[in-house]
Parts: structure tokens; C-alpha cells; sequence
């Protein structure tokens, strides 16, 4: 089922995970227990994320640099594939413009579509140090919009090379969205524009990165529907659960913690994990009650400390 099926239907708030590929070397067990997590939960759909290869520099005896190139978390099709069909849970893919092809990425579709996979998540991706050198008559999207418009192209058979009766792949599209701006946007109103520029394309819904403070998203939502901007937007969550991730999330997802939170954590730091659970449960009453229509929880590889939250709320 699509993604916004799932919110036409719902008759409450709905709950959904994303997750990360384990690491190269590691098997798919833990991905199975975390499923095994919040299945009981009945999530409406888990994101699996995607990451593009790196460039290893090794040195080796002789004192020459080496460079390797690789991914260190493969399999994200496979494992959408694993999930949906062994717990009938819905997967969204996640989709890169970084790193991938064109071709790639309708490839990537395909075996999607053989999967029974409806959904994916087109975004532009972190610049990591390694840029695919392009072949011969391969080319690549710059930007999420330019994904969704060859996402869109696919819902009408219109393949990269043309293909006699193709028949249509008919995805649920979503984006990604910055409550906070993203850091390479020169202002909120310029980011905005860059969100409705994708949603115009195609888009069908939006999931934010993660916050810390309701007003934030509120105010986001507000801004979006004044800019024209009507399709659902989904608030995206995560627990603080270590008095380091007061510097480590502001460092790598470029969000803001609340002084009410960082001073609490601060005077208290061995009670971090609990501090963060109790506000999380705030945030997450207090989205309930404003009628979000669904939560997605940022649970990366790890589950537990969520599940309990939302069972405590019955």
C-alpha cells in the first residue's frame, strides 16, 4: 500500500521506523530484531536508508597510498524486499541523486517494482569524497527535484531508453523536508522554495528531519501551506538518549536543542537517556493532540527505547 493510502485511511495518529543497512561484513539479523521491535507496534511502513560508496585510503608496506572504494552499508533493496515480504510491513526505499546514475536508479526502480515495493524517498544525499566518474552516455540528477521528475517519468512508462509496451511503475513519492532550514540553504525562505520546487514535480508527501521543538514544526507546517504547499508532512523524531548526542546531532543533522533540554541533560548528565525519553514523550503527546498524521522515529539500529515510549502511552 502507498504511504499516502496508508494516511487516508488512518483514523488516528499512525507510528513509522527508519532504519539503517547493518554495516559491510554483518548479516541481516539485525535488521530482523528490529523489525521483530516494533512489529508489534503495526507500523503503516518502515524507510530503509541508502548510502553511496566512499573512497578508503590505505597505506600499504611499501608506503604507497592505496585507495579503495566501497559501500559500508549495502543491501537496502534486498532488506526492503526481506521486510515487506517476510512481515508484510510496507518499505520505502530510499533513493540517492549522490553517487548513483541515472541508469543506476531506474535499474534500482525495477528491481523495486519486482519486489512489490510502492514507495521510496527521493533525496539528493550527503557529498561524501568520492564523486562517480560518469561513462559513456550514463548520466546523473543534482538535485531530489530532478529524482522525482525521473520518478514521475516512470509512473507514465517513459523509460531512459524507449522501450516497446513498457509498462508504468507507479511509486509513492516522498521528500524530504528542514523544519530548521538545510545548511546549505541560504535563508528559510529559499529553502522553502527548493521544498514546493519538489513537491511540484511529483511529491507526494514530506517527512521532516528530526526536531526537538514542537514550534518548529508547527511553524514549518504553517509556512509550507502558506507557501502553497498541500500535500502531508509527516514530523520526523528522534531520541536523545546520551548527554553526547547534545553535541553530535547538532553537529551531523544541523538541528538546534532547546535550552530547556541541553540544561536538564547538563545537570544531570548519567540520566540523559531517561531525560530524553520523557521529552520525547512530550513532543510526541503533543503532536498527537495537534493531529499529526503520523510520527516516523529515526530508530537508526536500535528500537527499543522507542517501542517502550510509545507502549507507555497504551
Amino acid at each position: 500500500m502507498r504511504v499516502t493510502e496508508h494516511l487516508d485511511r488512518a483514523d488516528g495518529t499512525l507510528f513509522s521506523f527508519e532504519i539503517i543497512p547493518p554495516a559491510r561484513g554483518k548479516t541481516v539479523r539485525e535488521i530482523i530484531e528490529i523489525v521483530e521491535q516494533v512489529a508489534p507496534l503495526n507500523p503503516p511502513f518502515i524507510d530503509v536508508t541508502s548510502h553511496m560508496a566512499e573512497a578508503v585510503y590505505e597505506e600499504q608496506p611499501d608506503g604507497t597510498i592505496r585507495r579503495r572504494v566501497r559501500k559500508k552499508r549495502p543491501g537496502s533493496l534486498s532488506i526492503c524486499g526481506i521486510i515487506q515480504n517476510r512481515f508484510g510491513l510496507d518499505t520505502v526505499a530510499h533513493l540517492l541523486c549522490a553517487g548513483f546514475t541515472r541508469e543506476e536508479t531506474e535499474d534500482a526502480c525495477i528491481e523495486l517494482a519486482y519486489l512489490g515495493i510502492h514507495n521510496v524517498l527521493a533525496v539528493r544525499g550527503d557529498q561524501s569524497n568520492y564523486r562517480k566518474v560518469l561513462g559513456s552516455g550514463r548520466t546523473r540528477n543534482i538535485h531530489a527535484e530532478d529524482l522525482v521528475a525521473q520518478l514521475v517519468d516512470l509512473r507514465r512508462a517513459r523509460y531512459l531508453d524507449e522501450i516497446s509496451g513498457s509498462e508504468p511503475i507507479d511509486f509513492c513519492i516522498g521528500v524530504g523536508g528542514y523544519p530548521e532550514t538545510h545548511l546549505e540553504s541560504p535563508n528559510a525562505k529559499t529553502d522553502l522554495m527548493f521544498l514546493k520546487r519538489k513537491v511540484d514535480a511529483g511529491a507526494d508527501y514530506i517527512v521532516t528531519q528530526m526536531f526537538f521543538d514542537n514550534a518548529v514544526y508547527f511553524d514549518f507546517v504553517e509556512r509550507c501551506r502558506a507557501a502553497g504547499i498541500t500535500v502531508p508532512i509527516i514530523p520526523g523524531l528522534k531520541l536523545l538518549d546520551d548527554v553526547r548526542h547534545l553535541s553530535s546531532l547538532p553537529r551531523h543533522f544541523h538541528v538546534t536543542l532547546p535550552d530547556a533540554l541541553v540544561d536538564e541533560v547538563m545537570a544531570e548528565p548519567g540520566r540523559a537517556a531517561e531525560i530524553g525519553l520523557r521529552w520525547g514523550r512530550r513532543q510526541v503527546e503533543e503532536l498527537m493532540n495537534a493531529g499529526a498524521p503520523c510520527l516516523h522515529f529515526y530508530v537508526m539500529n536500535d528500537a527499543r527505547r522507542v517501542v517502550e515510549m510509545l507502549r507507555g502511552l497504551g
